[in-house]
């Protein structure tokens, strides 16, 4: 788990691992929950009737599109379940639930391997290790934990090699929200055309309710929604997480305060890292994916822990090796506070 409540020398740490919402939960979804209580004592309604409703005019698709769940984890690994690859294609490195998932049902998987030198962004290669043996490829937009962005002409071309091959693509963009411009990287539009195209998104980072278990996906493919609404119990998602997003729909404002906050604080932390020699090779959600110079003893993630600083170390990633970390964006004191740790530690 990325993050943790643990305790250092008597100090709570800051913790920049967890890539959430600095604004945290919303006020009217608080507000919602505790005017909802009261509720909690009957089962909560199987197919999620007032959510999807809700999510559909949100999303401008079809309510019978819209499959929710106990947050994008419980989505991936039914997803897995109901269509039961025997060979996959994910990204090296990517969020590391997608292959987790796969093993699960003994699927092989292929690893697209993304290079440094290039920044760690998809290249031309992945249209051409497309055969017709692949049952699905798993992509995040953007792209858990580089940042990066995959553009939507690019997926195009993917999606249609997928469609004439047979291959389901599942696309993540739990993370979509958080760019400058959701549009102009979303697939959305596509789904009425394609039916082999998946969408993956979340409550979870968005409106920061990691806790309270909330994702969705979306397909014309209204097969492989049952065969996903099957693989799970009737009630995965509780009746706290229907109230808190149907609430949670309503906070436009919100939403525009954290694009801004994010875009603002984004800026200070890229240029203070830079000035300081951290490499920092993508900066586009709200996270930072940076290259630490080579410290000894102790790397970067060690010597910011005893600090009260955690961060992602993303040694553990298949394609990436020490000195890589990824940390999110958070408010202004927080983050002046980490650059302030850093600068104690690099110069």
């Amino acid at each position: 788990m990325e993050q943790m409540d643990r305790m250092t020398d008597s100090v709570e740490l800051i913790d920049f691992s967890a890539n959430i919402n600095p604004l945290g939960l919303p006020e009217g979804v608080k507000e919602a929950i505790r005017n909802s209580v009261d509720q909690f004592g009957i089962y909560p309604d199987p197919y999620c009737r007032k959510l999807t409703s809700a999510l559909s005019q949100r999303e401008g698709v079809p309510e019978e599109w819209i499959l929710c769940g106990n947050g994008a984890a419980d989505l991936i690994y039914r997803c897995v379940y109901a269509l039961k690859p025997r060979k996959a294609v994910v990204l090296a490195p990517t969020f590391a639930e997608y292959e987790e998932a796969l093993n699960m049902v003994s699927c092989q998987v292929v690893h697209y391997e993304l290079q440094e030198k290039t920044g760690f962004q998809v290249e031309d290669g992945l249209l051409e290790i497309l055969e017709e043996d692949l049952d699905i490829v798993f992509l995040c937009n953007p792209n858990n934990p580089t940042g990066q962005l995959i553009p939507k002409e690019f997926l195009s071309a993917v999606l249609q090699r997928c469609k004439a091959l047979g291959i389901q693509l599942f696309v993540d963009e739990c993370f979509n929200e958080f760019l400058d411009d959701p549009a102009r990287y979303s697939v959305k539009e596509y789904l009425e055309e394609y039916d082999n195209l998946i969408i993956l998104k979340a409550f979870t980072k968005i409106y920061a309710m990691a806790g309270i278990r909330l994702g969705h996906c979306i397909t014309s493919n209204l097969a492989l929604i049952k065969g996903i609404a099957d693989t799970g119990q009737p009630w995965s998602v509780s009746a706290p997480a229907q109230i808190a997003g149907v609430r949670a729909l309503e906070e436009q404002e919100y939403l525009t305060a954290a694009r801004e906050l994010i875009q603002q604080e984004r800026e200070y932390l890229v240029s203070a890292l830079r000035e300081l020699g951290i490499a920092v090779i993508s900066a586009n959600a709200n996270y930072i994916f940076m290259k630490s110079p080579e410290l000894e003893p102790e790397p970067l993630h060690e010597r910011l822990f005893k600090k009260g600083i955690l961060i992602r170390n993303c040694e553990n990633y298949h394609g990436l090796g020490p000195g890589y970390y990824r940390i999110c964006i958070k408010q202004h004191g927080e983050n002046v506070t980490l650059i302030s740790a850093l600068r104690a530690i690099v110069c």
